[in-house]
């Protein structure tokens, strides 16, 4: 009998002893292990349907665990068995919270997990493999996740709006890169990116306030300042382009570029004015020729409409006076053409008028644009003036200085070419001397650029045209006379 106890008692010793272990516990001890092929399919079982160990918040914790290690997976050898193993594992946590209230006695452990470094870590690593295989959108996707778990992180808006730069999603670009600036980060070349994208569909100022942003967080980035001078003339805002390079200027007089590109801007502002005077005026002298032109023809009418009273006095005095009623005939045609030429002159005026062309005013407008004009060039050759005594042998600005003066000297030409016989020999000759001098102050600083830089073609061709036309003044014996 006692054997029979004994035997009774061993059997049940080893029954104990091979219990199978629960799906989960066996998931967890692969996890710790590191096999996660055989953790992931010991999981996997605990959760199928129909599985008393799917209502429990602890299976979908470990099932997390398992596929956050899944994608954190480095060797190669297990993110093979989920590429989307971080969403799996964030879909776990979240359903570990919903089978029991809060998660029940895991509440805490899930909570921490769906906001933790690893979970993070899992969404970058996948988003970083699907960037890499240029899936953008997917990585955009995964990263924009991570972005979610630690709404703080700079390096998942980054990450994320390069990808979505990449897959053409600007929308989305343009909030994760907003994101990235608002968290606090501080690379010059997001905030240029950024302004680039709202400056490629039209947002100008928001374009500006992306810089804005970048010159907050680097506030002595010369590069974004220079940036936001550009953004301000490609859409015509000379003024404030004027300003922000001025501001540059201010803060480091000696830095010659800065100066050579605020003289350019009063430069091109003189030149855009230029084109404006050239418009209004020619406004103002089409409408003033042709009320020249009505008041001529009104003048000519009138002086046939008193040759045919005229006329008709003589013939009523002498019935038979032949020559009288030929001349008669003739000025009645006349009389006639002349009035057609008044009502179509005046027709012309009508339409001019109705274009709201008032010729006094558009001539003070022209008057008030010259002033502002020769205002523009002066600052232009100051400030041209002042990169030169930082560095004598800029080529930008011995380039434009030179084209400054070849420029003046081509204008004051046009104006020689306009000019009548009668005002030819009042003014002609004295205008000839200005166009040769401005020709002859242009031509060193087109040569001093040259010793600079020998192979420009504009330079080269600039100075063989300047040299032609003195050559020409001087065989015309012209006195060349120099602008201060």
């Amino acid at each position: 009998m006692k054997k029979l106890v004994v035997a009774s008692a061993l059997s049940l010793t080893v029954l104990a002893a091979v219990k199978p272990a629960s799906a989960q516990t066996n998931a967890m001890l692969q996890l710790q292990s590191g096999t996660l092929d055989k953790a992931k399919a010991a999981i996997d079982k605990d959760v199928s349907e129909g599985s008393k160990a799917a209502s429990k918040a602890k299976t979908w914790l470990v099932r997390g665990q398992v596929y956050e290690a899944i994608a954190l997976d480095q060797t190669g050898v297990y993110s093979k068995l989920d590429t989307n193993a971080a969403m799996t594992a964030y879909e776990s946590y979240k359903k570990g919270l919903e089978v029991e209230p809060n998660g029940g006695k895991s509440g805490k452990e899930l909570n921490e997990a769906l906001a933790g470094q690893k979970l993070y870590s899992a969404f970058m690593n996948q988003g970083a493999s699907r960037y890499q295989s240029k899936n953008y959108a997917g990585a955009l996707k995964l990263m924009t996740m991570a972005g979610a778990i630690m709404p703080k992180d700079t390096m998942a808006a980054l990450y994320a709006g390069i990808a979505a730069q990449q897959a053409q999603m600007n929308g989305e670009a343009k909030e994760q890169l907003e994101r990235y600036a608002a968290n606090g980060g501080k690379d010059p070349s997001v905030f240029y990116s950024l302004a680039s994208l709202y400056r490629n569909d039209k947002e100008i100022d928001k374009a500006l306030g992306a810089i804005d942003k970048g010159l907050t967080a680097l506030p002595n980035n010369k590069d974004l300042a220079a940036e936001r001078v550009n953004i301000l003339l490609a859409s015509n805002r000379m003024d404030e382009a004027v300003a922000g390079m001025k501001q540059l200027v201010e803060k480091e007089p000696n830095n010659v570029q800065n100066v050579v590109n605020l003289a350019i801007l009063y430069d091109n502002a003189a030149a855009k004015m230029g084109d404006d005077i050239r418009k209004l005026s020619d406004e103002a002298k089409k409408g003033g020729t042709l009320t020249k032109k009505l008041a001529a023809e009104k003048d000519a009418l009138e002086a046939f409409n008193s040759e045919i009273l005229r006329l008709g006095g003589v013939i009523k005095k002498n019935p038979k006076a032949a020559e009288a009623k030929r001349q008669l005939a003739d000025v009645q045609t006349r009389q006639k053409e002349a009035k057609a030429r008044v009502a179509e002159l005046e027709a012309q005026v009508k339409e001019e008028q109705s274009k709201g062309v008032d010729i006094a005013a558009t001539e003070k407008k022209v008057a008030d644009l010259k002033a502002k004009q020769t205002e523009q060039r002066d600052l232009a050759k100051q400030y041209y003036t002042k990169a030169l005594a930082i560095d004598p042998n800029n080529y930008d600005a011995n380039f434009n200085m030179g084209v400054f003066y070849y420029n003046e000297g081509a204008e004051l030409n046009k104006s020689l070419g306009a000019m009548d016989m009668a005002e030819y020999n009042k003014r002609g000759k004295e205008i000839e001397g200005q166009v040769c001098g401005r020709f002859k102050q242009a031509l060193p600083y087109f040569q001093k650029a040259k010793a600079v830089k020998a192979n420009e073609e504009d330079l080269n061709n600039s100075i063989q045209q300047a040299e032609n036309l003195l050559k020409q003044y001087e065989e015309r014996k012209v006195v060349c006379v120099e602008t201060k």
